[in-house]
């Protein structure tokens, strides 16, 4: 802990988690970019850095684009980031009625707090869950990544299926290139560019950012009006935020519970700490007409959906949401191992990263409450001027993983294919997690099957592994026996 403190603090990493953060808040600032795409423009550059600034890097700016989204959120009415959908409902009516500073220190400061108690969790939880996930074999890690396909699609955008078949999609892109249990070439169709299979970051660039670009192209739409913030002064005072301590702990627990479970993005966490939100005030009908209540719920929420993420990843080596899956694929590229033998080998990076997110989220808040009047005035940035920019980053990115076209070919195929997956509402999150997982729990289920000769009834002499294989099965089958018709 102690080393991880040192390093987190040395100057060079608290650039990096500076630039990161800095970075994050002004792209989540900006409808149609987000965090997501710019960790994935910014990985590339993290290969002559070493493994913990490139993951403060991005720690950095996933925060500050969660944060950041706000703001476009509260002065356009569109959130720059989908985590802040929520917040529109009652942050814009707020700018609308001239209380848009209101509206977005109160989105500042649940931020923070949201942040800072979702990091007290990781902190305290991790640790003990590695320790506990130490015990796991080929069965049990087969298992849980299993589990974890199927709870990324059922709890994802659209129907049960659609997310089904975007996991199967991901798992299927995996296959290509050379299987990691013998040694064997596959599905590579007499082509010797794909003997490597698909690199990570031509898919990542493809999935999340060229599709996202076609999609900006393809748009055709009026520019929204922003609203200014208006004058200075209009602060909540402490007595205000004193009242808002139940709703800011009850939301933070609840972003950073759903974080914890695998596919639940923050978008998600701010839904359900709105909702309850509401359910439990004495005046619901106030919510979505600019109460503070509102905003202190979504923010929090989102916010403490970073923190809670993290602890599937840094212990299990599972992605709590796609942009987690980001981070995980930086690790591996760093020749780190997420998941309980983590905090073993690597312990000190550990701390290092746990205690670097408190201080990204410290920075996030300086920045934004320092800011957030300029960085309104750039939300509204034309994409005929940004598009290009990102389409050359983009190109270069993937070409500098192998110095070959190859992979921009990749990128460009996995843009069109993630292209008309949005528009056939198929959710993209499943498949990017789907791609990252399908190695481990390939590697896992084999290994799994080689100790029992070849059986799959080796599972019955691991009860851990049964009951998550239960609870994923439980899962594919309770959304149908909700929508079967009482009989009369």
């Amino acid at each position: 802990m102690i080393e991880g403190l040192l390093t987190a603090l040395s100057p060079l990493s608290l650039l990096w988690t500076l630039i990161g953060t800095a970075g994050g808040v002004v792209v989540g600032a900006i409808p149609g970019l987000g965090g997501g795409m710019l960790m994935v423009l910014a990985l590339p550059l993290t290969f002559a850095m070493e493994p913990i600034d490139a993951i403060l890097l991005l720690i950095g700016i996933h925060i500050g684009s969660v944060s950041g989204g706000m703001i476009s959120a509260t002065l356009l009415r569109m959130p720059g980031t989908p985590s802040s959908l929520i917040t529109t409902l009652d942050g814009h009516p707020m700018a609308e009625a001239g209380r848009a500073e209101r509206a977005l220190n109160l989105g500042i400061g649940s931020s923070l707090v949201g942040g800072l108690f979702a990091g007290i969790v990781l902190i305290t939880l991790a640790p003990t869950l590695s320790l506990w996930a130490l015990t796991f074999g080929p069965w049990e890690l087969a298992a849980l990544v299993l589990m974890a396909l199927v709870l990324v699609a059922a709890i994802s955008a659209g129907t049960m299926i659609l997310g089904l078949i975007s996991a199967a999609l991901g798992v299927a892109a995996a296959l290509p290139g050379i299987s990691p249990s013998d040694g064997q070439t596959r599905l590579t169709f007499g082509f010797d560019d794909m003997v490597a299979g698909f690199q990570l970051l031509p898919v990542l660039l493809g999935v999340f950012v060229i599709s996202q670009l076609f999609k900006e192209v393809t748009k055709q739409s009026d520019a929204a009006v922003i609203i200014s913030v208006g004058k200075f002064g209009d602060t909540p005072k402490m007595r205000e935020w004193w009242k808002q301590g139940r709703n800011l702990l009850r939301s933070s627990t609840i972003g950073t519970l759903v974080g914890i479970l695998p596919g639940a993005g923050a978008s998600i966490s701010s839904m359900v700490a709105y909702a309850v939100a509401r359910s439990v005030s004495k005046t619901p009908e106030r919510f979505g007409t600019g109460f503070d209540d509102g905003v202190v719920a979504s923010e929090s929420a989102n916010n403490a959906n970073i923190g809670g993420a993290l602890v599937p990843l840094v212990t299990l080596g599972i992605p709590g949401a796609p942009v987690d899956a980001i981070l995980l694929g930086a690790m591996v590229m760093h020749e780190l191992q997420p998941g309980p033998l983590l905090f073993l080998n690597n312990g000190d990076l550990v701390w290092a990263m746990m205690i670097g997110y408190f201080i990204a989220n410290v920075m996030m808040f300086v920045l934004m409450f320092a800011s957030y009047r300029h960085i309104a005035k750039i939300i509204n940035i034309s994409s005929h001027f940004l598009v290009p920019v990102v389409f050359v980053l983009c190109v270069i990115g993937s070409y500098s993983v192998g110095n070959r076209m190859f992979d921009v070919w990749v990128m460009l195929g996995f843009g069109v294919l993630g292209y008309f997956l949005d528009r056939a509402r198929v959710p993209l999150g499943p498949f990017v997690i789907g791609f990252v997982l399908a190695t481990p729990f390939e590697t896992e289920l084999r290994t799994a099957l080689q100790l029992s000769d070849g059986s799959l009834l080796g599972i019955v002499n691991h009860p851990v592994a049964m009951v998550l294989v239960f609870i994923a099965l439980g899962m594919l089958v309770a959304p149908h026996l909700r929508s079967r018709p009482r009989e009369a």
